[in-house]
Protein backbone atom coordinates (compact mmCIF):
# COMPACT_ATOMS: atom_id res chain seq x y z
CA UNK A 1 0.00 0.00 0.00
CA UNK A 2 2.68 1.79 1.16
CA UNK A 3 4.79 1.38 -2.08
CA UNK A 4 2.16 1.98 -4.22
CA UNK A 5 1.06 5.39 -2.54
CA UNK A 6 5.06 6.41 -3.54
CA UNK A 7 4.72 5.03 -7.21
CA UNK A 8 1.15 7.13 -7.47
CA UNK A 9 3.03 10.45 -6.34
CA UNK A 10 6.25 9.84 -8.59
CA UNK A 11 3.96 9.83 -11.00
CA UNK A 12 2.55 12.79 -10.48
CA UNK A 13 5.70 14.87 -9.53
CA UNK A 14 7.15 13.72 -13.02
CA UNK A 15 4.33 13.64 -15.29
CA UNK A 16 4.54 15.65 -18.56
CA UNK A 17 1.67 17.67 -19.41
CA UNK A 18 1.92 19.40 -23.22
CA UNK A 19 3.07 22.53 -23.92
CA UNK A 20 0.60 24.13 -26.30
CA UNK A 21 2.70 27.10 -26.60
CA UNK A 22 -0.22 30.14 -26.31
CA UNK A 23 -3.02 30.81 -28.63
CA UNK A 24 -4.07 29.09 -31.98
CA UNK A 25 -3.55 30.95 -35.12
CA UNK A 26 -4.55 30.08 -38.93
CA UNK A 27 -4.87 31.78 -42.10
CA UNK A 28 -5.86 31.09 -46.35
CA UNK A 29 -5.30 32.82 -48.74
CA UNK A 30 -5.77 32.18 -52.59
CA UNK A 31 -3.66 34.36 -54.50
CA UNK A 32 -5.87 34.54 -58.01
CA UNK A 33 -9.19 35.77 -55.54
CA UNK A 34 -11.00 32.79 -56.13
CA UNK A 35 -13.53 32.71 -53.08
CA UNK A 36 -14.07 29.77 -50.55
CA UNK A 37 -16.97 29.90 -47.48
CA UNK A 38 -15.91 29.69 -43.72
CA UNK A 39 -15.86 26.16 -43.30
CA UNK A 40 -12.40 25.23 -44.11
CA UNK A 41 -10.98 28.09 -41.71
CA UNK A 42 -13.65 26.65 -38.92
CA UNK A 43 -12.30 23.57 -39.86
CA UNK A 44 -8.52 24.46 -39.84
CA UNK A 45 -8.83 26.54 -36.28
CA UNK A 46 -11.37 23.66 -35.09
CA UNK A 47 -8.01 21.45 -34.90
CA UNK A 48 -6.29 23.74 -32.49
CA UNK A 49 -9.14 23.62 -29.75
CA UNK A 50 -6.79 23.03 -26.94
CA UNK A 51 -4.80 26.41 -27.73
CA UNK A 52 -7.62 28.44 -25.91
CA UNK A 53 -9.86 28.19 -23.46
CA UNK A 54 -13.47 29.56 -24.91
CA UNK A 55 -12.52 33.11 -24.28
CA UNK A 56 -12.02 34.39 -26.99
CA UNK A 57 -12.28 33.35 -30.74
CA UNK A 58 -12.59 35.56 -34.06
CA UNK A 59 -12.12 35.19 -37.61
CA UNK A 60 -11.90 38.42 -40.39
CA UNK A 61 -12.25 37.77 -43.99
CA UNK A 62 -11.67 39.48 -47.16
CA UNK A 63 -13.81 39.89 -50.20
CA UNK A 64 -17.02 39.28 -48.35
CA UNK A 65 -18.55 43.36 -49.08
CA UNK A 66 -18.16 42.45 -53.00
CA UNK A 67 -21.82 44.84 -53.09
CA UNK A 68 -19.87 47.78 -50.92
CA UNK A 69 -16.67 47.13 -52.20
CA UNK A 70 -16.16 50.80 -52.31
CA UNK A 71 -17.41 51.37 -49.04
CA UNK A 72 -16.44 51.15 -45.64
CA UNK A 73 -17.57 48.53 -43.01
CA UNK A 74 -18.22 49.38 -39.82
CA UNK A 75 -18.51 46.32 -37.14
CA UNK A 76 -20.09 47.86 -33.68
CA UNK A 77 -20.42 46.42 -30.72
CA UNK A 78 -23.27 47.39 -28.27
CA UNK A 79 -24.08 46.68 -24.46
CA UNK A 80 -27.28 48.90 -24.65
CA UNK A 81 -29.68 50.88 -27.20
CA UNK A 82 -28.72 53.76 -25.86
CA UNK A 83 -25.14 53.58 -26.42
CA UNK A 84 -26.66 52.80 -30.05
CA UNK A 85 -28.21 55.96 -29.98
CA UNK A 86 -25.23 57.66 -29.39
CA UNK A 87 -22.81 56.29 -31.77
CA UNK A 88 -25.67 56.13 -34.46
CA UNK A 89 -26.24 60.02 -34.32
CA UNK A 90 -21.95 60.97 -34.68
CA UNK A 91 -22.56 58.45 -37.43
CA UNK A 92 -25.21 60.46 -39.17
CA UNK A 93 -23.40 63.37 -38.77
CA UNK A 94 -19.99 62.29 -40.30
CA UNK A 95 -21.01 59.79 -43.02
CA UNK A 96 -23.39 58.75 -45.78
CA UNK A 97 -24.78 55.86 -45.12
CA UNK A 98 -25.66 53.34 -47.75
CA UNK A 99 -26.65 50.18 -45.29
CA UNK A 100 -27.17 49.72 -41.88
CA UNK A 101 -28.56 46.14 -40.30
CA UNK A 102 -27.64 43.87 -37.56
CA UNK A 103 -24.84 41.13 -38.08
CA UNK A 104 -26.87 38.09 -39.07
CA UNK A 105 -26.52 35.75 -36.31
CA UNK A 106 -27.99 32.50 -35.12
CA UNK A 107 -28.73 30.90 -31.74
CA UNK A 108 -26.74 28.55 -30.37
CA UNK A 109 -26.40 26.34 -27.44
CA UNK A 110 -22.52 27.79 -26.64
CA UNK A 111 -23.25 31.59 -27.32
CA UNK A 112 -26.21 32.55 -25.05
CA UNK A 113 -25.43 36.38 -24.50
CA UNK A 114 -23.42 38.41 -26.51
CA UNK A 115 -23.63 42.55 -27.60
CA UNK A 116 -25.79 44.24 -30.12
CA UNK A 117 -24.28 43.69 -32.94
CA UNK A 118 -24.49 45.62 -36.01
CA UNK A 119 -22.64 47.22 -39.43
CA UNK A 120 -23.00 50.28 -41.27
CA UNK A 121 -21.93 50.43 -45.04
CA UNK A 122 -20.74 54.16 -45.09
CA UNK A 123 -18.50 56.71 -46.79
CA UNK A 124 -17.35 60.41 -45.06
CA UNK A 125 -19.45 63.17 -45.94
CA UNK A 126 -17.28 66.31 -47.66
CA UNK A 127 -18.85 68.65 -45.20
CA UNK A 128 -18.42 66.47 -41.61
CA UNK A 129 -19.96 68.03 -38.53
CA UNK A 130 -17.07 66.60 -36.86
CA UNK A 131 -14.39 70.08 -37.01
CA UNK A 132 -11.82 69.11 -35.62
CA UNK A 133 -10.71 66.22 -38.49
CA UNK A 134 -13.09 67.98 -40.73
CA UNK A 135 -9.63 68.89 -43.38
CA UNK A 136 -8.31 65.00 -42.88
CA UNK A 137 -8.40 62.37 -46.22
CA UNK A 138 -11.45 59.75 -45.47
CA UNK A 139 -8.88 56.83 -44.45
CA UNK A 140 -7.21 58.82 -41.71
CA UNK A 141 -10.90 60.34 -40.91
CA UNK A 142 -12.24 57.01 -40.54
CA UNK A 143 -9.18 56.05 -38.40
CA UNK A 144 -9.60 58.71 -35.77
CA UNK A 145 -13.78 58.42 -35.91
CA UNK A 146 -13.01 54.24 -34.70
CA UNK A 147 -10.55 55.24 -31.78
CA UNK A 148 -13.17 58.52 -31.22
CA UNK A 149 -15.92 55.95 -30.59
CA UNK A 150 -13.83 53.44 -28.57
CA UNK A 151 -12.76 56.02 -26.51
CA UNK A 152 -15.48 58.89 -25.70
CA UNK A 153 -18.39 56.79 -26.34
CA UNK A 154 -19.23 54.07 -23.37
CA UNK A 155 -21.00 50.75 -24.38
CA UNK A 156 -20.30 50.56 -28.04
CA UNK A 157 -17.07 49.09 -29.66
CA UNK A 158 -16.07 49.68 -33.63
CA UNK A 159 -14.31 46.10 -34.41
CA UNK A 160 -14.35 46.57 -37.91
CA UNK A 161 -14.12 49.24 -40.34
CA UNK A 162 -12.20 48.37 -43.64
CA UNK A 163 -13.38 47.79 -46.97
CA UNK A 164 -14.40 44.80 -48.66
CA UNK A 165 -13.59 42.87 -45.46
CA UNK A 166 -14.89 42.46 -42.27
CA UNK A 167 -13.85 40.62 -38.45
CA UNK A 168 -16.31 38.50 -36.55
CA UNK A 169 -15.36 37.69 -32.73
CA UNK A 170 -16.50 37.24 -29.73
CA UNK A 171 -16.38 35.16 -26.61
CA UNK A 172 -16.29 31.44 -27.60
CA UNK A 173 -14.22 28.89 -29.38
CA UNK A 174 -13.80 29.79 -32.67
CA UNK A 175 -15.61 26.81 -33.83
CA UNK A 176 -18.86 28.51 -31.78
CA UNK A 177 -18.07 31.71 -32.96
CA UNK A 178 -18.46 30.53 -36.52
CA UNK A 179 -21.38 29.00 -36.02
CA UNK A 180 -22.59 32.36 -34.37
CA UNK A 181 -21.76 34.43 -37.29
CA UNK A 182 -23.08 31.49 -39.76
CA UNK A 183 -19.89 31.94 -41.70
CA UNK A 184 -20.97 29.06 -43.66
CA UNK A 185 -22.26 31.45 -45.24
CA UNK A 186 -19.75 34.18 -46.32
CA UNK A 187 -17.21 33.90 -49.35
CA UNK A 188 -13.88 35.47 -49.35
CA UNK A 189 -10.96 35.11 -50.82
CA UNK A 190 -8.56 35.24 -47.41
CA UNK A 191 -9.34 34.27 -43.91
CA UNK A 192 -7.54 34.33 -40.95
CA UNK A 193 -8.71 32.87 -37.50
CA UNK A 194 -7.90 33.23 -33.86
CA UNK A 195 -8.43 30.92 -30.77
CA UNK A 196 -7.73 33.11 -27.69
CA UNK A 197 -5.84 32.11 -24.20
CA UNK A 198 -5.99 35.51 -22.48
CA UNK A 199 -3.42 35.57 -20.09
CA UNK A 200 -2.92 39.57 -19.35
CA UNK A 201 -5.95 40.90 -20.19
CA UNK A 202 -9.51 39.74 -19.65
CA UNK A 203 -11.82 37.76 -21.79
CA UNK A 204 -14.67 39.85 -23.24
CA UNK A 205 -15.93 40.32 -26.62
CA UNK A 206 -14.01 43.77 -27.99
CA UNK A 207 -10.73 41.88 -26.70
CA UNK A 208 -10.73 38.79 -28.92
CA UNK A 209 -8.87 38.48 -32.16
CA UNK A 210 -8.72 39.48 -34.76
CA UNK A 211 -7.59 43.42 -34.58
CA UNK A 212 -8.04 45.99 -37.36
CA UNK A 213 -8.25 49.08 -38.41
CA UNK A 214 -9.18 50.22 -41.59
CA UNK A 215 -8.26 47.01 -43.89
CA UNK A 216 -5.54 45.70 -41.50
CA UNK A 217 -6.30 42.89 -39.55
CA UNK A 218 -4.00 41.05 -37.17
CA UNK A 219 -4.78 37.57 -35.12
CA UNK A 220 -1.72 36.91 -32.94
CA UNK A 221 -0.64 34.62 -30.29
CA UNK A 222 2.48 35.35 -27.64
CA UNK A 223 2.98 38.51 -25.98
CA UNK A 224 4.82 41.82 -26.62
CA UNK A 225 7.13 43.01 -24.05
CA UNK A 226 7.67 45.81 -25.79
CA UNK A 227 4.36 47.26 -25.29
CA UNK A 228 5.32 50.20 -23.43
CA UNK A 229 7.83 51.62 -25.62
CA UNK A 230 5.87 50.81 -28.57
CA UNK A 231 2.16 52.37 -27.19
CA UNK A 232 4.10 55.88 -26.17
CA UNK A 233 5.42 55.96 -29.81
CA UNK A 234 2.12 55.19 -31.59
CA UNK A 235 0.71 58.10 -29.20
CA UNK A 236 3.55 60.39 -30.63
CA UNK A 237 1.66 59.89 -33.98
CA UNK A 238 -2.15 60.38 -32.36
CA UNK A 239 -2.64 56.56 -32.36
CA UNK A 240 -5.17 56.21 -29.11
CA UNK A 241 -4.52 53.12 -27.63
CA UNK A 242 -7.68 52.35 -25.19
CA UNK A 243 -8.32 48.51 -25.66
CA UNK A 244 -5.03 47.97 -23.18
CA UNK A 245 -4.31 44.83 -25.34
CA UNK A 246 -0.63 44.54 -27.11
CA UNK A 247 -1.83 43.01 -30.26
CA UNK A 248 -2.94 46.44 -31.04
CA UNK A 249 0.30 48.09 -30.95
CA UNK A 250 0.87 45.59 -34.13
CA UNK A 251 -2.20 46.99 -36.08
CA UNK A 252 -1.45 50.53 -35.53
CA UNK A 253 1.95 49.89 -36.21
CA UNK A 254 1.30 48.26 -39.46
CA UNK A 255 -0.83 51.06 -40.38
CA UNK A 256 1.98 53.71 -39.08
CA UNK A 257 4.75 52.19 -41.77
CA UNK A 258 2.93 51.19 -44.67
CA UNK A 259 -0.23 53.61 -44.95
CA UNK A 260 1.03 56.86 -43.18
CA UNK A 261 5.09 56.25 -44.25
CA UNK A 262 4.61 54.01 -46.95
CA UNK A 263 7.00 51.28 -46.52
CA UNK A 264 6.52 48.24 -48.58
CA UNK A 265 5.46 45.04 -46.38
CA UNK A 266 8.91 43.91 -46.80
CA UNK A 267 10.92 46.75 -45.19
CA UNK A 268 8.04 46.78 -42.66
CA UNK A 269 8.37 43.18 -40.73
CA UNK A 270 12.23 44.14 -41.35
CA UNK A 271 11.27 47.05 -38.96
CA UNK A 272 9.28 44.90 -36.57
CA UNK A 273 11.22 41.94 -36.22
CA UNK A 274 15.26 43.49 -36.90
CA UNK A 275 17.68 41.48 -37.39
CA UNK A 276 19.86 41.66 -34.30
CA UNK A 277 23.35 43.82 -34.53
CA UNK A 278 25.55 40.83 -34.47
CA UNK A 279 23.96 40.04 -37.40
CA UNK A 280 23.71 43.26 -39.31
CA UNK A 281 27.58 43.41 -38.57
CA UNK A 282 28.32 40.24 -40.98
CA UNK A 283 26.38 41.65 -44.06
CA UNK A 284 27.46 43.37 -46.78
CA UNK A 285 27.23 47.28 -46.98
CA UNK A 286 24.14 47.68 -48.65
CA UNK A 287 22.02 45.18 -46.70
CA UNK A 288 23.93 46.79 -43.64
CA UNK A 289 23.41 50.52 -44.56
CA UNK A 290 19.54 49.83 -45.09
CA UNK A 291 19.24 47.88 -41.60
CA UNK A 292 21.06 49.81 -39.64
CA UNK A 293 18.93 53.03 -40.69
CA UNK A 294 15.62 51.38 -40.34
CA UNK A 295 16.82 50.50 -36.88
CA UNK A 296 17.93 54.16 -36.19
CA UNK A 297 14.53 55.77 -37.11
CA UNK A 298 12.30 52.77 -36.26
CA UNK A 299 13.74 50.86 -33.46
CA UNK A 300 10.56 52.29 -31.04
CA UNK A 301 8.29 49.89 -33.29
CA UNK A 302 10.88 47.39 -32.85
CA UNK A 303 8.76 44.06 -31.34
CA UNK A 304 10.13 42.44 -28.27
CA UNK A 305 8.66 39.38 -26.77
CA UNK A 306 7.16 35.59 -28.39
CA UNK A 307 5.11 36.31 -30.84
CA UNK A 308 3.27 34.46 -34.06
CA UNK A 309 1.35 36.74 -35.84
CA UNK A 310 -1.23 36.57 -39.07
CA UNK A 311 -1.58 40.13 -40.62
CA UNK A 312 -4.11 40.46 -43.65
CA UNK A 313 -4.53 43.60 -45.85
CA UNK A 314 -6.45 44.34 -48.67
CA UNK A 315 -2.80 43.66 -50.99
CA UNK A 316 -2.60 39.99 -48.98
CA UNK A 317 -1.28 38.28 -46.05
CA UNK A 318 1.65 38.55 -43.93
CA UNK A 319 2.64 35.49 -41.41
CA UNK A 320 5.68 36.10 -39.03
CA UNK A 321 7.45 35.13 -35.99
CA UNK A 322 9.69 37.07 -33.41
CA UNK A 323 13.13 37.05 -34.07
CA UNK A 324 13.96 33.94 -31.91
CA UNK A 325 11.10 31.83 -32.60
CA UNK A 326 9.67 31.61 -29.45
CA UNK A 327 6.00 30.50 -31.01
CA UNK A 328 5.27 28.00 -33.66
CA UNK A 329 4.71 29.10 -37.35
CA UNK A 330 4.20 26.49 -40.07
CA UNK A 331 3.43 27.28 -43.74
CA UNK A 332 2.59 25.63 -47.05
CA UNK A 333 1.27 26.07 -50.87
CA UNK A 334 -1.29 24.08 -52.58
CA UNK A 335 -1.64 25.51 -56.19
CA UNK A 336 -3.03 29.45 -55.54
CA UNK A 337 -3.22 28.35 -52.03
CA UNK A 338 -1.18 29.71 -49.44
CA UNK A 339 -1.99 28.02 -45.89
CA UNK A 340 -0.46 29.20 -42.52
CA UNK A 341 -1.18 27.80 -39.03
CA UNK A 342 0.28 27.23 -35.05
CA UNK A 343 0.73 23.36 -35.71
CA UNK A 344 0.77 21.84 -39.44
CA UNK A 345 -2.29 19.39 -38.32
CA UNK A 346 -4.84 22.08 -38.40
CA UNK A 347 -3.25 22.81 -42.37
CA UNK A 348 -3.59 19.07 -43.30
CA UNK A 349 -7.10 19.04 -41.56
CA UNK A 350 -7.98 20.98 -45.07
CA UNK A 351 -4.64 19.92 -47.32
CA UNK A 352 -3.64 16.51 -46.42
CA UNK A 353 -1.04 16.70 -49.19
CA UNK A 354 0.02 20.44 -49.73
CA UNK A 355 2.85 20.93 -52.87
CA UNK A 356 5.31 22.33 -50.23
CA UNK A 357 5.24 22.69 -45.91
CA UNK A 358 7.71 24.41 -44.21
CA UNK A 359 8.33 26.05 -41.06
CA UNK A 360 9.74 29.58 -41.18
CA UNK A 361 12.85 30.72 -39.58
CA UNK A 362 12.90 33.70 -36.75
CA UNK A 363 11.77 36.82 -38.20
CA UNK A 364 11.47 35.32 -41.71
CA UNK A 365 7.94 36.40 -42.93
CA UNK A 366 5.57 34.56 -45.23
CA UNK A 367 4.98 37.00 -47.79
CA UNK A 368 1.86 36.64 -50.31
CA UNK A 369 0.27 39.05 -52.27
CA UNK A 370 -2.81 38.51 -54.73
CA UNK A 371 -1.82 37.75 -58.48
CA UNK A 372 1.40 36.16 -57.38
CA UNK A 373 1.70 32.69 -57.52
CA UNK A 374 4.20 31.60 -55.25
CA UNK A 375 4.41 32.51 -50.71
CA UNK A 376 7.88 34.66 -50.47
CA UNK A 377 10.33 33.16 -48.22
CA UNK A 378 12.73 35.81 -46.73
CA UNK A 379 12.08 39.35 -46.93
CA UNK A 380 12.83 41.95 -49.39
CA UNK A 381 16.32 41.88 -48.97
CA UNK A 382 16.43 37.99 -48.78
CA UNK A 383 17.60 37.54 -45.25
Amino acid sequence: MTEGLKVLKLKNKFSVERDISGCGLCGIINAKKVKTNGESIKKAISVEHDRGNGLGGGFAVYGNYQNYAELYAFHIMYDNLSAKDNVEEYLKNNFIIEKEESIPTSKTSKIKEHPYLHRYFMKPKPDRQDKLFHDMGDDDFVVQSVMSINEKYDGAYVFSSGKNMGAFKGVGYPEDIADFYELDEVEGYMWTAHNRFPTNTPGWWGGAHPFTLLDWSIVHNGEISSYGINKRYLEMYKYNLSLKTDTEVITYIFDLLVRKHGLPIELATLVLAAPFYQNIDKMDNEKKELLTTLRQIYGSALLNGPFAIVFGYSGGMVAMNDRIKLRPLVAATMGDFTYVASEEAAIRAICPSPDAVWSPKAGEPVIVKFEELVAQKGGLIGL
